[in-house]
Formats: structure tokens, sequence, C-alpha cells
């Protein structure tokens, strides 16, 4: 997460048409006219029950560590954007921007280019960022509209298993390029409005899961970056994902 965690309170790849990747390369930037990040991955999870299953039969349940000698600068981000950040063939040609700047384009939707020299993020007619994650009103218990935003700096890169998480699940014991990966890995980034990162803090999955659109979504990216990275779970945390991972299948979100 990019903002102060607390001890108390426990963040896909898009693919351009071919044809469209041409023009990119011809013209030295890429305009995407459709994302794959939440505003895409919300309604369809990329694997089968059995596959979400069997990745939370890999997690290990462990109690949570203390937050002593966490801050952020323990895990490297923004990172150049290298092929162990796993964005895909179709943005090595933007070497020089950060995994944040390709996260940003990744995600966009509409006309939206990132100068793979500059590192300039442009948004044209009709781009933007189409957030999935969805804030609750406070008074109606409702969700409220879901935001589209149009200005790169009104976005947030939001880490779905959070820095401070992956700290307290085992990170503090793990050399600092590991940590660099996990605060680079595409499948922990995404995206979001500020509001819905803010509601979520460092959070684990026993206290936030998004309320809206992407909540599937995002429960496979949870558990594919705790398993990649041997990052453990607490039993409460567990049930959670177990429960929410059940309840989804059980809606036809993992086919």
């Amino acid at each position: 997460m990019k903002w102060l965690s607390s001890h108390t309170a426990r963040r896909v790849l898009a693919v351009c048409a071919p044809i469209v990747l041409a023009v990119v390369v011809a013209v030295g930037c890429s305009s995407t006219g459709k994302g794959s990040g939440p505003a895409n991955a919300a309604n369809a999870a990329t694997v089968s029950g059995k596959d979400i299953n069997d990745l939370l039969g890999q997690l290990v349940d462990a109690p949570e560590e203390a937050m002593e000698g966490y801050s952020r600068e323990k895990f490297p981000h923004w990172d150049t954007n290298k092929t162990e950040h796993g964005f895909g063939p179709d943005f090595a040609q933007y070497s020089k921007c950060t995994s944040r700047d390709v996260m940003m384009l990744r995600d966009a939707t509409g006309s939206v280019k990132l100068d793979p020299k500059t590192c300039e993020l442009t948004v044209g007619k009709g781009g933007g960022w189409q957030d999935q994650y969805g804030v609750m009103d406070s008074k109606t218990g409702k969700l409220k509209p879901y935001k589209f935003i149009t200005d790169p700096a009104g976005v947030d890169a939001e880490h779905i298993v959070p820095l401070a998480e992956a700290w307290r699940s085992g990170a503090n014991k793990r050399d600092e390029d590991t940590r660099r990966r996990i605060a680079n890995d595409a499948v922990n980034l995404i995206a979001s409005d500020p509001s819905a990162n803010r509601s979520k803090g460092d959070q684990d999955a026993a206290n936030y899961l998004p309320p809206g659109k992407f909540r599937c979504g995002y429960l496979e990216h949870y558990v594919k970056i705790k398993v990649k990275y041997a990052l453990n779970v607490d039993p409460a945390e567990h049930t959670a994902l177990r429960n929410a991972v059940a309840d989804c299948v059980s809606r036809g979100e993992f086919k």
C-alpha cells in the first residue's frame, strides 16, 4: 500500500491487439483501448475453482510477525520494468519506465499512451482508469458510484498484498531482492481509486476484501502473491480466504 500502516489494522496482464501493437512500435508510444486490470479482471477470474483451491492448499498458517523494523524503504518499489516483474513482452519496450508507469498503462481504458523514452503518460479522449474496488457509503451501507479517473495523479498504485502485511507475513526475514520483487510484481499491482486504497490501509484478507466487482479477481491475485513468495497467512486470514473463494466459486466466478 501507498499509505501509512498501523500495527493493529490488518494491493493480469493487458495485451494490446496485434494491430495496435504494431502501430505502437512504429510511433514509440502505446495506446490502450481496454486494460486488463480491475475493470476487466473483476468479472471473470483467470483460474478454475480447482486451481484456486489448490493454491489455497499451499498457504502456510502462522501467526503474524511484529511490525518492528518495518519501513516502505525495505521494499524497494517503482523499479524499472524488468522481465522478472511479469508485465509481459507487450510492455518490454518500456524498460526505462517504472513498474508503476507500466501498471498505469496496463490498467488504463480508452486512449492512454506511455512514451517509452520520457515515461510520460498522456490521456486522450475517453481515456482514464475505471475503479472496480468500490467504496461503501457509511450512511446508506451501499456501494458508492464507481469512479472513473482521468488524471494519472489521481490514481493510486495499490499493492494487493500490502507491503506492511507482507512484512508481517514473513518478508521481514527475506532479503531485499525478494522484497523488491514483491513490491514490483505485476500481479500485486493494480490501479485504484485512492478512496478505496485508503479504506483498505494495510489490512489483510480477514479484515478487508473489495466490496465491489473486483472481489474475486482480488482474491486470485492475493493468494497467488502469498504462494509465490511463501508468505504466511494467520488462521483468521486463511478462513476468510477460504470462505470468500467458496462464495466466488458458488457464483461461477472461478470457472
